[in-house]
């Protein structure tokens, strides 16, 4: 006799197993614990099955009925359908292992132990804040150029054009990872070339008028702020380093009596070790500063703390504080001007790039050709020095040439 609702909602627990039986091989097992469940009793191949098709009250009576008719059409054809019930988990465990999130933070846990720490953090909220949430769950496979697009338009549509390119160029690197680990077929990212217009490459606005440097530089001495900040704003054009190689500068990679600064790789933007000559002019200053903050790690030391570097932004407020506007000149802009300069003034262009820490083409010659160059970089910072004291003191310098 077929089940009512009331009954599937009344049916009470005993001390054992009950089974209230609704027809056609479907019946509910309610648990001692009161738990009810749904049950397909069939044979398939002259052997007795059960099959689960679901829990009550989440499975109703008419729900468990029509789960028995489609089982029933399965062994009208000639089909297990347990072994339909298997596949069909098996292919969406499948599809939930394949999507793009776990791939791509699979290929991120491959790859972050060889980038920096500020690189990885990037990478990863990159995709979690604009990919993953419409891409994340999709098996990784599946996925078309035109969908891909469509996410990488919302970030471009806030106005972020060159976090859109990373985006995209990190995403081609997740499809190209699921392609050679034989979850995709093809990168889709490919398929985008040319869709993004292109980023307009940012120059940092930079002092390159010999005159106008004197006036920079006569400046900076008579700046009125903090001491550590005043050596920092001093040395800065004399080694013309990335703002953020400069300011994290630690005294244990200083040699003042060999005159020589060795920047470790992993504080290289090109992770590559890094020699800085010092000319006379740096030594001196860095050892009027070496009695203050000397006892510690940094050279620059914070405002607030001694245990950590000034802050990013030191530089660049003291420029402001002494007048100079975006732009007109920025933390990077002491190496365009050194670059623009020095090559102006005949200096060896390879020698030039080396001592700017580019990027080198070939990774593993980079890793070790940091010393090259050595001893004529050695003289052309000696003679940007005394060219750069020359146009202080607001003289019509003639600079110290290489060939000279």
């Amino acid at each position: 006799m077929a089940l009512t609702a009331i009954e599937v909602k009344n049916a009470k627990a005993t001390d054992k197993p009950l089974k209230l039986s609704d027809g056609g091989g479907l019946f509910l097992l309610v648990q001692p614990s009161g738990a009810k469940y749904w049950r397909l009793a069939y044979r398939f191949a002259g052997k007795q099955k059960t099959l689960a098709l679901g829990v009550y009250p989440d499975i109703s009576l008419s729900a468990a009925r029509e789960r028995r008719e489609q089982a029933r059409k399965l062994l009208a054809n000639g089909a297990d359908p347990g072994a339909v019930k298997q596949a069909q988990k098996a292919a969406i465990t499948a599809l939930a292992e394949n999507s793009f999130e776990l791939v791509a933070r699979e290929w991120f846990s491959k790859h972050t132990p060889n980038w920096k720490k500020n690189h990885s953090s990037k990478i990863i909220r990159r995709l979690e804040v604009d990919i993953f949430p419409w891409l994340g769950a999709r098996p990784i496979g599946e996925i078309t150029a035109p969908e891909l697009l469509a996410a990488i338009r919302r970030i471009e549509a806030r106005g972020a054009l060159e976090t859109a390119h990373r985006a995209l160029a990190n995403c081609g690197q997740v499809l190209r990872y699921a392609v050679a680990t034989g979850r995709a077929q093809r990168d889709p990212a490919a398929d985008l070339r040319g869709a993004l217009p292109p980023v307009k490459e940012k120059h940092h606005a930079s002092i390159t008028d010999p005159m106008a440097i004197g006036e920079l530089l006569r400046d900076i001495e008579g700046y009125q702020g903090a001491f550590v900040t005043r050596c920092a704003l001093r040395l800065a054009p004399l080694v013309f380093l990335r703002p953020g190689e400069l300011r994290k500068a630690e005294w244990a990679e200083i040699g003042l009596d060999k005159a020589e600064w060795r920047i470790p790789a992993a504080r290289m933007k090109m992770n590559a070790v890094h020699i800085v000559p010092l000319s006379t002019q740096a030594v001196a200053i860095l050892r009027e500063l070496h009695p203050l903050t000397g006892a510690g790690r940094y050279v620059f030391t914070g405002a607030r703390t001694t245990t950590r570097p000034m802050s990013e932004n030191a530089v660049l407020g003291a420029l402001r504080r002494l007048g100079y506007t975006t732009d007109e000149m920025t933390g990077h802009g002491f190496r365009s001007m050194a670059s623009t300069l020095l090559n102006e003034q005949g200096w060896n262009r390879d020698a030039i790039e080396r001592q700017l820490a580019h990027a080198e083409r070939d990774g593993v010659r980079a890793a070790y050709n940091y010393a090259e160059y050595l001893t004529e970089r050695k003289r052309m910072m000696q003679a940007w020095a005394d060219y750069l004291d020359g146009l202080a003191s607001g003289a019509n310098v003639i600079p110290l040439y290489k060939k000279a």
